[in-house]
């Protein structure tokens, strides 16, 4: 009798666990016994936890936002958004080589984090195609929960948008303005250098770095970092608040600026020591927003455009785009700004 139980109980697990589910693009088959959670707009997500070894598991499938260019971006937009700022992840991820099937392409990344004093890991996978990118996240600190994430991944199988017809190619060599509907999600990095003959000539050349990160929850943080040869040391502005899109408007509200004098490490463009912070003047400004894809560069950037230059974002970049900052994804190439 207790061998038929068991069997039984057997069968019946492996049904429920056998139970598919579909979220937006992504169809899986659910953990069976794991609390769901559906958050609006946001997120489908599953959790166990074992109270004996204090171990759990969250899986979360994300939804999905307008893609950048193409998975790389995609996935490094994903993993800054989702990885680095949620759980604060320092280290680079050891990431897999992409794999595409169905017009999806997919690539994965795993790295540690510290929480409640002990090691947890956290997994990303990005799908990326027909415009769109979709992200899976997994975090647990125990690995006896690795099988199951692994069955859960080899269970999803990504659809076709059925409404294609606002969906963004990244093969053509054209200009593409996606102001349909283009998403601001992700980390945007613009380095500017002074061009005066004088500089130039003599290898004193000043950089400065600036940075947005907005975020789903309607938040966004800006970084300003200033690097001059001449200069003992380096100016670093701290920035956040709310921002609110409105069509291809987006204001940005500050609520918090500050300006902080640092010391030179070695006398290079790193942080050494902080000598003093003072408040900023909050700057609160509606930008025209959209998304294009340079042909030159091969690559996606985020163009923000206003009536005249401000203060946060500085002279307007060089281009052919009108009253404009171009923006780009931050990627491999296009480092994140580094934060004291």
């Amino acid at each position: 009798m207790k061998t038929i139980a068991t069997i039984i109980l057997f069968l019946i697990t492996l049904n429920a666990f056998a139970q598919k589910q579909t979220y937006e693009f992504v169809t899986y088959t659910q953990p069976a016994g794991w609390k769901k959670e559906v958050k609006p707009n946001t997120y489908t997500s599953y959790t166990i936890t074992n109270s004996q070894n204090n171990s759990y598991c969250q899986i979360f499938i994300m939804l999905s936002t307008t893609s950048k260019g193409g998975i790389e971006q995609d996935f490094e937009s994903e993993w800054q958004g989702l990885i680095v700022k949620n759980y604060g992840v320092t280290e680079a991820p050891n990431i897999t080589e992409p794999t595409s099937e169905n017009g999806w392409t997919a690539k994965g990344g795993v790295a540690t984090f510290a929480f409640d004093k002990s090691k947890s890991i956290a997994m990303l996978t990005t799908m990326s195609g027909y415009g769109k990118a979709v992200s899976i996240i997994a975090v647990t600190n125990s690995q006896d929960y690795m099988p199951v994430i692994q069955q859960f991944l080899e269970s999803v199988k990504m659809s076709k948008p059925q409404n294609n017809t606002n969906v963004i190619t990244t093969n053509t060599n054209n200009t593409n303005n996606n102001s349909d509907n283009p998403s601001i999600i992700g980390t945007w990095v613009i380095g500017t250098s002074a061009q005066s003959s004088w500089r130039v000539n003599n290898g004193v050349m000043s950089t400065i770095w600036r940075q947005y990160t907005f975020n789903t929850d309607g938040s966004y943080t800006f970084y300003c970092k200033s690097f001059d040869p001449l200069v003992k040391e380096l100016l670093f502005t701290r920035e956040n608040g709310t921002y609110q899109v409105n069509g291809n408007n987006i204001t940005v509200i500050p609520q918090k600026s500050a300006v902080e004098s640092w010391t030179k490490k070695n006398g290079t463009n790193q942080f050494g020591q902080l000598i003093s912070s003072q408040n900023h003047q909050l700057e609160k400004v509606t930008y025209q927003f959209s998304k294009h894809y340079f042909s030159g560069t091969q690559k996606w950037s985020l163009v923000l455009q206003a009536d005249k230059a401000t203060e946060r974002d500085g002279p307007f970049s060089s281009s052919s785009l009108k009253n404009a900052w171009i923006y780009d994804v931050v990627s491999s190439n296009n480092l994140a700004i580094e934060i004291p």
